[in-house]
């Protein structure tokens, strides 16, 4: 059986640094998906950047674009998630695939391909870890909610040591 992980945190907990860790982590797996992460002007946050495991990177979303979709004050450019999120997670998903997401945030499912794509990845014989914002949402709530699914809450406390025991455990060390 397939081993799903959803990876909850709060804005600021250390999602993606823990998704990326993991990444870096995995010596004898190969891994799919995308990362994402601010940018940020003179010490403000202005937008988001969405780069996959390949090293394509593209600007997701960004301060005073019109969208749509809008999600707060920032507008989403669809394109990056068709000509990058998607890809990466229709990559060839065989047994044996890991499939890293980060996020499956509220920017992110604005795209219904996107959530698609993920309903797809959680219905393949392929192992997933995901990171998932803590806010309630129809979409993550019946991901968390699966019997299939493991929810680990990513804190300040096992932000640092949660990446290795995930890689140690999807390596089978």
């Amino acid at each position: 059986m397939p081993t799903r992980i959803l990876l909850e945190g709060r804005p600021g907990s250390g999602k993606t640094t823990a998704i990326r860790r993991l990444a870096a982590l995995l010596r004898t797996r190969e891994a799919v998906g995308f990362t994402t992460e601010e940018i940020r002007e003179g010490g403000a946050r202005v937008g988001f950047a969405l780069e996959t495991l390949m090293g394509r990177r593209g600007v997701l979303a960004r301060v005073g674009w019109p969208g749509p979709p809008r999600v707060g004050r920032y507008g989403v450019d669809i394109g990056v998630m068709e000509r990058l999120a998607l890809p990466s997670l229709a990559a060839p998903l065989g047994p044996g695939t890991l499939v890293l997401i980060d996020e499956l945030g509220r920017m992110e499912l604005a795209y219904s391909p996107f959530r698609n794509a993920v309903r797809a990845v959680f219905a393949a014989d392929v192992d997933v870890v995901a990171t998932v914002h803590a806010q309630h949402d129809p979409f993550t709530d019946a991901l968390k909610r699966r019997t299939d699914v493991e929810l680990i809450q990513l804190t300040r406390a096992n932000r640092d040591v949660l990446p290795e025991r995930l890689a140690a455990r999807l390596e089978g060390r």
